[in-house]
């Protein structure tokens, strides 16, 4: 088995979540998520996550907000929608009921 195709499989599961978390902290620019994300070492390229934040968007997530820019043109600024903050809420406990499944399977 490819283990680098497997942790990438891994993270792939998780991104969404994780653009909806950092999202959660303060309206952002793409590229400012894609920094996020390349930090915390969840890999993500543009080709990538405008796709995932477009279906976020057209499911009520996440919203969007158009802002002049001093080193170009204007710049898109995305933030979640009260809908978004609901979602996110029911991925949390998800994601620690998850946590918690897995330590429990890794323990015995």
């Amino acid at each position: 088995m490819d283990l680098e195709n497997t942790k990438a499989q891994m993270r792939k599961g998780i991104l969404e979540y994780c653009i909806l978390s950092v999202l959660s902290k303060d309206t952002c620019y793409a590229s400012d998520i894609i920094k996020v994300l390349k930090e915390a070492r969840v890999i993500v390229v543009e080709g990538t996550l405008y796709p995932l934040l477009t279906r976020q968007k057209n499911a009520g997530l996440l919203s969007y907000r158009w802002e002049e820019s001093q080193q170009g043109p204007p710049r898109k600024y995305y933030e979640l929608t009260s809908d978004g903050r609901s979602y996110l809420k029911e991925l949390d406990k998800s994601w620690n009921e998850l946590v918690e499944s897995v330590n429990l399977i890794r323990s015995k």
